[in-house]
């Protein structure tokens, strides 16, 4: 068989959410990457084998943004049909295309080799082209889900529940178990003009009442589900049992669809079955141990680490081992405060020097996991982890090195790159903080606070009619490189990234109204005269990067037209 090696500065092993952004983040930042990843496309379980949506922190103006934003926003962009196959190219193109990345897709994590405590090489199993990849890097990031490289390379690792007088987990179990969270293959619907029978197969589970349906899942209108809850496995192994439990989850599948459309009144004569997973999306299986292990109780108090470097929001969603064969409610949502931090001495391992790992394989307990799992977090940490990862490659450090020494340019980094961090500020350049800020209306001060959203009662942003400026002015005249802007796009907004079912009459997806869509730069030479510089007509996205090189005496923004809103609104305006 045909065998390539690659060297690489940092190799990611998973392709979900996590590994994708961790991947991105660590090439944007100048590190050599290889991303390999198993199946034929990126997002794990927010791709269009699992079509689970990205779910992430509760609560106004807790949306997650970063990279996860940038490709959120550029699906609505591309996709108002809210197709999963753009979305899947949405996803490929922001990794194949970025330059210091190599794809590996099809490619399975089979082997590594170790060098001590140190990873040396991944080998996997590329079945489209019958060739073994083997990839010797500097720094590996396992974000596999199922933590591949744990018992490869021999690192502590965890799964299942922990008792509740491990760490003091009000809401754990008395006694510790290998109980996990189950998985579910998930349906997606689409309503006709017209009648749609169904015929199930004949293998299908038959459920002709409601009481052969736990009680719980009887009220969900297929508007507005994806059926989550046709959930197994939590009571199994969630790794080594995954093919049984998906026939079994298929099975129920057909059945359930089978009820809507021909046992009783379900409001579903119209609906047809467009979708079903074969492949489960899971929740939980092997967490890793670092440095730190999240637990209920720092949820609890918001997580107020000095190396926080992401946040979480989601309630502690507990979901039954038994999932849909437990008789009562399949979940219990424990009260999680929106936003608490997460450490990023969870993100790497506590005894194998350079591996990382972000997504649902963090270290945490079972208790903090059922919050911090979900994807909008994932992908946060990951760009976490492939951010720091990038500063350990350049500086020749280890990932705890990088906590040692490196945390606070870690953490301003992340800001940089729209990464919201709790509690703290993003620094500001010199030259914007000395330069005389106007506006021809409004209060502009916000936009150099180094706030880049809301945050409780504070709007942390300036608001102007479309036409107004916003002005720096210089002492002496400066030369300016870059200009950064954070403009808003609605992170209150009720999409998720992708649907779970197509109404007859649905919506299309639409950039939101709120981001400003064309904008102009304007500066003003020595002898006082003004010209515009630039001219941005189709901006979509939240967070602009704009690369000049002019020496001015003064600069103007000037917001000319938005997605649909009256004003413009904008976060942040920082010239370097």
């Amino acid at each position: 068989m045909k065998s390539v090696a690659h060297k690489a500065d940092f190799c990611v092993v998973g392709g979900g959410m996590a590994g994708l952004c961790a991947a991105i983040a660590a090439a944007r930042h100048g590190a050599k990457v290889v991303l390999m990843q198993e199946r034929p496309v990126l997002g794990g379980n927010a791709s269009s084998e699992i079509r689970m949506w990205i779910c992430g922190a509760r609560g106004k103006n807790n949306r997650e943004t970063g990279i996860l934003e940038e490709i959120i926003l550029e699906n609505y962009y591309r996709n108002p049909q809210k197709n999963y196959h753009i979305w899947d190219s949405v996803l490929y193109e922001k990794v194949r295309f970025e330059k210091n990345i190599t794809l590996l897709l099809n490619c399975t994590c089979t082997s590594l080799e170790m060098d001590g405590n140190r990873i040396k090489s991944v080998k996997g199993w590329q079945m489209t082209t019958q060739t073994w990849h083997t990839v010797e890097a500097k720094i590996f990031a396992d974000c596999s889900g199922d933590s591949i490289l744990a018992p490869l390379s021999g690192a502590e690792f965890r799964v299942g529940r922990e008792a509740r007088d491990e760490f003091n987990e009000s809401i754990g179990p008395v006694e510790a178990d290998k109980k996990t969270m189950g998985m579910s293959c998930l349906i997606q619907a689409r309503e006709m003009p017209y009648p749609q029978p169904f015929i199930p197969p004949a293998w299908a589970y038959d459920y002709p009442t409601e009481d052969d349906i736990p009680h719980e899942f009887r009220s969900h209108d297929v508007r507005e589900t994806n059926f989550w809850w046709i959930e197994l496995g939590g009571d199994q192994d969630s790794i080594h049992d995954t093919e049984e439990i998906r026939d079994e989850l298929l099975k129920i599948a057909f059945g359930i669809w089978d009820h809507i459309k021909n046992h009783g009144d379900h409001g579903a004569e119209n609906w047809t079955l467009e979708w079903i997973g074969f492949l489960p999306g899971k929740r939980e299986s092997r967490r890793y141990v670092g440095d730190h292990i999240l637990t209920q109780n720092d949820v609890r108090a918001e997580g107020r680490f000095d190396d926080i470097v992401a946040y979480g929001g989601w309630p502690m969603d507990d979901h039954h081992p038994a999932g849909f064969r437990y008789p009562w409610p399949p979940t219990i949502y424990h009260h999680a405060p929106s936003p608490y931090g997460i450490p990023y001495r969870c993100l790497y391992s506590r005894n194998i020097e350079n591996l990382m790992f972000a997504g649902r394989n963090i270290s945490a307990t079972h208790a903090a996991l059922s919050s911090t799992r979900v994807m909008g977090t994932c992908a946060i940490m990951g760009q976490a982890v492939g951010t720091a990862a990038a500063i350990a490659i350049r500086d020749g450090l280890t990932p705890r090195g990088v906590y040692q020494q490196r945390i606070g340019e870690l953490q301003q980094a992340l800001m940089e790159d729209d990464c919201y961090l709790p509690w703290h500020k993003r620094n500001i350049s010199e030259l914007t903080k000395r330069a005389k800020l106007t506006a021809s209306e409004g209060d502009p001060e916000p936009l150099r606070n180094g706030i880049d959203r809301p945050v409780g009662d504070e709007d942390n942003g300036w608001i102007g009619n479309i036409g107004a400026w916003v002005q720096y002015e210089f002492d002496r005249p400066e030369r300016i490189r870059e200009l950064r802007f954070v403009f808003d796009s609605d992170l209150n907004r009720p999409e998720h990234n992708m649907p779970c079912n197509y109404p007859l009459n649905d919506t299309s997806f639409c950039v939101p109204a709120t981001l400003v869509k064309k904008f102009s730069i304007q500066i003003q030479s020595e002898s006082g005269d003004w010209c515009t510089i630039k001219r941005v007509e189709n901006n979509y996205q939240r967070l602009v990067r704009l690369n000049i090189d002019v020496t001015a005496k003064a600069i103007r923004f000037i917001p000319e037209a938005t997605w649909g809103a009256d004003k413009a609104h904008v976060f942040a305006w920082d010239v370097r």
